[in-house]
């Protein structure tokens, strides 16, 4: 497990970027944070870090927004308007959780029988400071052993 603090958005994508460089074909991250707590941000900063231009809005009405322009596919879930596993089902989007590219969840917790065992667990946790949040790295199963301190640099963005 791996810690450090976002000071606001723009070093929440920095910090998403960063990891980018170090993810592989397949990887699925999981997403974990309240409403606003930077979920979207972050897959901002994923989405820049794979190479990706121009808009990346939250999936939360489409469920899903698939990238193919970066250096690797990226598939953004948010499951958040999710009411039941049979509705993913149903839509076959289960069939597009990892394999091709990379894969980040929001809002996983509303369909835990579908995600693999081996992923990468990205918590973030607002505090009581204006705009900062803690963000948590968490592998779990086989999921690679990451050099955390090698990724990100601890200092806060340039203002």
């Amino acid at each position: 497990m791996f810690k450090l603090t976002s000071y606001n958005g723009k070093h929440t994508r920095m910090i998403a970027e960063q990891l980018a460089q170090y993810l592989q074909w397949g990887d699925v991250l999981l997403l974990s944070g309240d409403l606003g707590a930077g979920k979207s941000e972050f897959c901002r900063g994923l989405a820049r870090g794979l190479g990706i231009e121009g808009p990346v809005p939250s999936p939360s009405f489409t469920i899903l927004n698939v990238y193919q322009s970066g250096v690797m596919p990226f598939k953004h879930f948010d499951w958040y308007r999710i009411h039941s596993l049979e509705e993913l089902f149903e839509s076959g989007l289960d069939e597009l959780i990892g394999g091709e590219g990379i894969t980040a969840i929001e809002w996983h917790e509303r369909a835990p029988e579908l995600l693999p065992p081996d992923c990468l667990e990205v918590m973030l946790t607002p505090v009581p400071k204006e705009g900062e949040r803690v963000i948590t790295m968490m592998p779990h199963g086989a999921f690679r052993q990451l050099p955390w301190d090698t990724i990100f640099d601890k200092k806060g963005p340039e203002t």
